[in-house]
């Protein structure tokens, strides 16, 4: 049995004599040492994916330990010269899982539960994430174990050209591309690209995405993730012969994406029954006002307090009775615990990682469908492809054009992935792995191993 490149993707740029890996269920589900993770989190989680994929897939443990290990990865310390004159020491990291299929592309995380096991398993699924929507980039991700809330935004500033700097060898438009993740923005952006770019003498807009129009954004960059969670929420109810104004949504996370998203599900016709942020959430029968709402949210920062809805928390939200559940917040939120009690038939993970590995074979074991993250919130790195190919060129498109194509790209993948898990009798997120793991993988083989 094989994993042919489905019917609806473009043509391969492999050779022609790269061969097809066959699929087993003969291959033991044994990871060598370097993929094991030293305990349980986001990447044990992915480790675990990895190793379901390998093990169909076929792979020798060879090639198991070159995708499980990151290629590069960076760990340095970050002194902040504070506001008061105080001196604070912060850590960070920066992690190129793999770069086969081109330079390495990935947000910057602020967030003071970072550390570089959680690193690793972003920039591992920014790997698969790059491959099943075909951008020509492999993983990477960033972070610091820092909370922002706490720092004025000329600390942040230093902690930001300071952590550049000191990992600088690393990045680079051709070698490492960063974009905002949790903690970060569009300014973040800009002082990233300001930094390097005053250390090679002149200005490089494409070592960074994400950032403001006026030093080369791209405009759509900001809602980006979150119309592709939209798009591909449309596109698995349409295999159920539903759309949009047929359901009821709940969305756990209001910031980034998640807000965007709960907006334009409402703007489609569903009912946004239920939001929640870090501080609690709002639940309402019949769909919640989402103007209001966000009116609210920039009015007194949380969507808490609300009035005309019912408060409920984080965790009830993620069991409410409602069609479409979109965790966006963070990961490892769907566990073994409260998988039993989702009620939602589609399950659409805004955010990286939210469903454990547990959780997955529950929800899969019930018939939920899960659309994956790599396939779901991949819009933000479409539309960073897009940005980094603008300023490549000097080059700017409308942003008709940037929706355009970011709907065509998304859609084109998510039919390759659909058409996998209905030839392999596999779910979703097995599909897009098998897709993504062996584009990966014949990459890898079609370039050789430099001796």
């Amino acid at each position: 049995m094989t994993v042919p490149e489905p019917a609806t993707s473009r043509p391969a740029t492999a050779p022609s004599t790269t061969s097809r890996p066959t699929l087993t269920a003969d291959v033991p589900d044994i990871a060598p040492d370097s993929a094991r993770p030293t305990h349980d989190g986001p990447l044990a989680t992915a480790q675990s994916q990895l190793a379901g994929a390998i093990r169909r897939l076929g792979y020798d443990e060879g090639m198991h330990a070159m995708l499980a290990t990151p290629r590069r990865e960076i760990n340095v310390a970050i002194p902040l010269r504070r506001d008061d004159g105080s001196t604070a020491l912060f850590h960070g990291f920066r992690v190129q899982h793999n770069v086969s299929r081109g330079p390495g592309k990935g947000g910057l995380r602020y967030h003071p539960s970072v550390d570089v096991d959680e690193v690793r398993a972003l920039a591992m699924w920014m790997t698969w994430k790059c491959a099943v929507v075909e951008l020509p980039y492999g993983g990477a991700k960033g972070g610091v174990a820092i909370d922002p809330r706490r720092y004025s935004q000329a600390e942040l500033e230093r902690v930001t050209r300071r952590y550049t700097s000191e990992i600088m060898p690393m990045i680079g438009p051709e070698r490492d591309i960063m974009a905002p993740d949790i903690g970060t923005d569009a300014q973040t952006m800009a002082w990233v690209m300001d930094t390097y770019s005053v250390n090679q003498g002149y200005t490089i807009p494409g070592v960074v995405t994400g950032k403001p129009l006026e030093v080369g954004g791209s405009l759509g960059r900001a809602t980006a993730t979150s119309r592709g969670v939209v798009h591909s929420t449309r596109a698995a109810l349409h295999e159920a012969g539903l759309d949009l104004p047929d359901v009821r949504v709940a969305v756990q996370g209001f910031g980034k994406v998640g807000s965007h998203a709960a907006d334009m599900y409402a703007d489609a016709g569903a009912r946004v029954e239920a939001v929640s942020d870090q501080y609690g959430g709002l639940h309402r029968s019949g769909g919640l006002d989402m103007q209001r709402v966000l009116d609210h949210v920039r009015t007194t920062g949380s969507v808490v307090g609300f009035p005309g809805a019912d408060p409920i928390d984080n965790t009830d939200l993620l069991t409410l009775d409602v069609d479409v559940l979109v965790p966006a917040a963070v990961e490892g939120v769907l566990t073994a615990d409260n998988a039993l009690d989702v009620a939602a038939r589609w399950v659409v993970e805004g955010a990286n990682g939210p469903t454990t590995a547990e959780a997955d074979a529950i929800l899969a074991e019930r018939g939920v469908v899960v659309v994956p993250d790599i396939l779901a919130n991949a819009g933000g790195v479409v539309v960073s492809y897009f940005e980094w190919v603008q300023a490549q060129q000097a080059y700017w498109w409308t942003e008709a054009e940037i929706e355009q194509r970011l709907a065509e790209r998304m859609l084109h993948a998510y039919a390759a992935v659909a058409e996998v898990a209905r030839r392999e009798a596999v779910s979703l997120r097995d599909a897009a792995l098998l897709l993504s793991v062996q584009r990966v993988a014949v990459a890898h083989r079609t370039r050789g191993l430099y001796p």
